[in-house]
C-alpha cells in the first residue's frame, strides 16, 4: 500500500485481514510519521516505546485477523485513561499518574485489536478550546503553526489531520469533539448520550454534559469506531444499546436540513464563516438535500444562562476537592478557579431554573425536527485564532465576558445531548479550516453518518493535506 498512513482506517483494517499488510508495517509507518511530524504541531503525548509497540504490532501478526481494528493504532485522549499510560489531564496535580485500569471506550478499542500507542493532548482538564496545558506544552494547527488547533481534542484532531493516526477517540462536553475537527479538517462526532459509555467512575444520572465520540477522516471510520466503543455498561445510568451504524451510505436526498447559521443575529461571527459553511450546505443541496434558513428557534440568553449554570455546577462538583486540597489548590488554573467559584456561588433553586430552561428548549427543538431531518450551525464562531494567547477577547467586534462565550454556538446540540456529526466545511481566504455542525435527533447517529458520508464523497476535505505533509 503506498502512503500507509494517508490510508483510511476501514482500508488498513482490511489489507492487514487480507494480508496484503502486516500490523508491524502499519505500526512502523506510524511511527516514522509521528517521528517526523509530532515535533513540530505536539499533539501526540506519553507515546510508548517504540521497541515495545513493534512488538506488540508483531504478535498481532502472529496471532492472526481478531477485531474490526486488528492492529491498528490509537492514541487516546488524556482526559481518559489507557492502563499503564499516565492521565495527565493536563494538570501539575495529576502529572505523572498511571491509569491502573483502562475506562470502558478503551477496553472496548484494546478487545477490538487496537494497539494504544499513547495519549493525545488536551487543555487542561479539557477546560476551553485551546490545547495548551503547563504539562505538555501547545498543540499547534498543522494548517497554520502559529495558530490553535481548538479543543479539547485538540491533539486527536491534529494526529488525524497530519496522518500519524486514522483513529482517535475523544469527549464533547462544549464542542471538543466538534471545534478540533472542523479547525484541523476532520471529522469529529458527538453521539447520542448514553450510546458511549463514561469513564471508571461513570455518570450521574442528573444533568449530564459531555459524551465521549470517535474522530477520523471520513465518516465511515466514526462509523467504524463507533460501533465499536458504544454499548450499555451495567452499573452506568443512562448507557444503552443501540443498532450497529455499519458502513453508512450515501444518502442526503429527501433530507430536509434547518440551517440556524448566527442564530438570527444573536451571535457574533468572524468574517467569512457564515458563507463558507453556506458553500458547504449547497453540496448536501446538489446530493438532493432540502436546505432551509431557519430563523433562531430559542432564546439565546434563555440558552446560556441554562448552559452556564448546569456546567458550572458540574465542573464545581468534579474539582472543587482540588481547590480544597492545599496539595493541588495553587495548581489549578484560572478558568477552573472560575469554574468552581461560579458553582459553588448556586442555589438549587438556581439549578432547577436552568434545568426548567433546558426542558423547554428540548421540546422546541422536538417541535423542529418534526419539519426537519438536520439541523445545521457552524462550529465555531472565530476562525483559528494565535496559539500563544489563552483566548479570544472578542469576536467580530464583540467583547467576550467568559473564557468560553466564544464557544456558544456548539451549546444547542450540547444542553440536549443530541447527536452531532462536524464536517470539515473546507478554508477560508486565509487559508484557515472551518467545520459545519450536522445535528440530529436523539438515536439518529446513523442517519446523520449517512448525510455526513454524501457529503464527504462530494467533497473529501481532508485530501487536502497540511503543509507540513507536502
Amino acid at each position: 500500500m503506498d502512503d500507509i498512513p494517508a490510508q483510511t482506517a476501514a482500508a488498513q483494517a482490511h489489507a492487514i485481514a487480507e494480508g496484503r499488510l502486516t500490523a508491524e508495517a502499519l505500526m512502523e509507518a506510524t511511527l516514522d510519521r509521528i517521528g517526523a511530524v509530532n515535533g513540530a504541531v505536539n499533539a501526540i503525548v506519553s507515546l510508548r516505546d517504540p521497541d515495545e509497540l513493534l512488538a506488540e504490532a508483531r504478535g498481532a501478526d502472529k496471532a492472526g485477523p481478531g477485531g474490526p481494528l486488528h492492529g491498528l493504532p490509537v492514541a487516546i485522549k488524556d482526559l481518559a485513561n489507557a492502563k499503564g499510560l499516565p492521565t495527565s489531564m493536563g494538570s501539575p496535580a495529576f502529572a505523572g499518574q498511571v491509569a491502573e485500569a483502562d475506562d470502558p471506550h478503551v477496553a472496548r478499542l484494546r478487545a477490538a485489536g487496537a494497539i494504544v500507542i499513547g495519549k493525545t493532548n488536551t487543555p487542561e482538564f479539557g477546560l476551553g478550546s485551546h490545547t495548551y496545558n503547563p504539562v505538555h506544552g501547545v498543540t499547534r494547527n498543522p494548517y497554520a503553526l502559529d495558530r490553535s488547533c481548538g479543543g479539547s481534542s485538540g491533539g486527536a484532531a491534529v494526529a488525524l489531520a497530519a496522518g500519524m493516526l486514522t483513529l482517535a477517540d475523544g469527549s464533547d462536553m462544549m464542542g471538543s469533539l466538534r471545534n478540533p475537527a472542523g479547525w484541523c479538517n476532520v471529522y469529529g462526532m458527538r453521539p447520542s448520550w448514553g450510546t458511549v459509555p463514561s469513564g471508571g467512575g461513570g455518570e450521574l444520572y442528573l444533568h449530564r454534559l459531555s459524551t465521549r465520540g470517535p474522530m477520523a477522516r471520513c465518516p465511515a471510520d466514526l462509523a467504524l469506531q463507533l460501533d465499536v466503543m458504544a454499548g450499555a455498561v451495567p452499573g452506568q445510568p443512562m448507557t444503552r444499546d443501540a443498532a450497529p451504524c455499519g458502513v453508512p451510505q450515501p444518502r442526503a436526498e429527501g433530507r430536509r436540513v434547518a440551517w440556524l447559521g448566527d442564530w438570527g443575529g444573536a451571535w457574533p461571527m468572524e468574517d467569512g464563516i457564515l458563507a463558507l459553511c453556506e458553500s458547504a450546505l449547497g453540496v448536501l443541496d446538489a446530493a438532493g438535500a432540502r436546505v432551509d434558513a431557519v430563523g433562531a428557534p430559542f432564546d439565546r440568553d434563555a440558552l446560556w444562562q441554562s448552559w452556564v449554570t448546569l456546567r458550572a455546577w458540574s465542573n464545581a462538583a468534579d474539582l472543587g476537592p482540588l481547590l480544597d486540597d492545599p496539595a493541588t489548590a495553587g495548581l489549578l488554573k484560572p478558568e477552573a478557579l472560575w469554574e468552581i467559584e461560579q458553582g459553588r456561588a448556586l442555589s438549587a433553586l438556581d439549578v432547577h431554573r436552568a434545568s426548567l430552561r433546558r426542558s423547554d428548549w428540548y421540546r422546541q427543538a422536538m417541535a423542529l425536527f418534526e419539519t426537519h431531518d438536520v439541523l445545521a450551525l457552524p462550529t465555531a464562531q472565530a476562525w483559528p485564532f494565535p496559539a500563544d494567547i489563552d483566548w479570544p477577547g472578542e469576536v467580530a467586534g464583540v467583547a467576550m465576558d467568559t473564557y468560553h462565550r466564544w464557544m456558544e454556538v456548539v451549546i444547542p446540540a450540547s444542553l440536549l445531548g443530541l447527536p452531532v456529526v462536524a464536517v470539515p466545511a473546507g478554508f477560508g481566504a486565509a487559508g484557515l479550516p472551518m467545520g459545519l455542525q450536522l445535528i440530529g435527533a436523539p438515536g439518529t447517529d446513523a442517519m446523520l453518518l449517512e448525510v455526513a458520508e454524501a457529503y464527504h464523497r462530494a467533497t473529501n476535505w481532508p485530501e487536502a493535506r497540511p503543509p507540513l505533509l507536502s
